[in-house]
């Protein structure tokens, strides 16, 4: 004999994708898509960004020699000075602006740009462009 439809829609498992759904396990797998493609080398370091829930951080790294060569962060007193560490977007410009500051001081001028798997919107897009207007080609 056959079930109805009601029994057979309870005997599935839930399928509630909110219930299921994980924003950092989603930025992480993409991250990791992004970064089979994306490489740093010595003539063309790779600019990798991250933003926790209360600090913006910026690497310059080399992905052959396996070495970070310029970092910078709000978790830096020099970087924010009497500001309060935020992760948001004017923090975001000011960490952008402190490593293409550095990165010149290293005479680097192109990198590669690695968004961490964020969305290209924002602090990510503030932080990139204040990176550019501060000499990084990307």
């Amino acid at each position: 004999m056959r079930a109805s439809k009601s029994v057979a829609r309870k005997a599935r498992p839930s399928s509630n994708f909110m219930a299921t759904f994980n924003r950092k396990a989603a930025r992480v797998r993409l991250h990791r898509r992004i970064r089979k493609k994306v490489s740093g080398t010595a003539a063309r370091p790779r600019l990798s960004i991250y933003f926790s829930g209360k600090h913006v951080y910026a690497q310059v790294i080399d992905d052959d020699a396996r070495k970070t060569l310029i970092a910078a962060s709000t978790a830096e007193k020099s970087v924010l000075g009497k500001n309060k560490p935020a992760a948001n977007r004017a923090s975001a410009e000011v960490v952008g602006k402190t490593i293409a500051e550095r990165a010149r001081g290293k005479k680097i001028e192109n990198v590669v740009f690695d968004r961490g798997g964020f969305q290209y919107q924002g602090k990510v897009k503030a932080l990139a462009d204040a990176a550019r207007e501060g000499g990084l080609k990307f």
